[in-house]
């Protein structure tokens, strides 16, 4: 009997959740959908310039998963960019950083908003996180 998939840290929800070409039918089979996990795997490795370990412990799993996942997203992110496909964010398994004292990490977006900081990537990544509360089965139409 496989082990229970075990639910991936996440700092918060995307600010926005469709992207992709402008003017084009939204059709389903012109569509890529990346879950909120596999979007924070490339916010913190591709733009807050954490390794694959440091992205593991932020995100509570191990590095293979990491590894994976990370994967998986670059593969959405390829497709949609090469193909022209609406890319849109939701879905996965996952549990929202809660306001404990201690966030979710240091690469918390919250801690930002604070006075913290890591000190690595390009700081966009830090400030109040404007998704925190947006429930997941909410989309919203650009």
């Amino acid at each position: 009997m496989p082990r229970p998939m075990k639910r991936r840290r996440v700092c918060c929800l995307p600010d926005n959740v469709n992207f992709g070409p402008l003017g084009m039918p939204q059709a389903e089979s012109n569509q890529v959908r990346m879950t909120v996990d596999e979007y924070e795997t490339v916010r913190l490795i591709d733009l807050e310039g954490f390794t694959q370990e440091e992205c593991a412990e932020q995100m509570n799993v191990g590095r293979t998963t990491v590894q994976a996942i990370y994967a998986d997203a670059r593969k959405k992110l390829a497709d949609a960019l090469v193909n022209g496909k609406l890319l849109t964010i939701d879905g996965g398994k996952y549990q929202l950083c809660d306001d404990s004292d201690d966030f979710c990490g240091p690469a918390c977006r919250r801690r930002g908003s604070q006075g913290y900081g890591r000190g690595r990537g390009r700081g966009r990544g830090q400030g109040q996180c404007r998704g925190q509360g947006r429930r997941l089965n909410q989309r919203e139409e650009h």
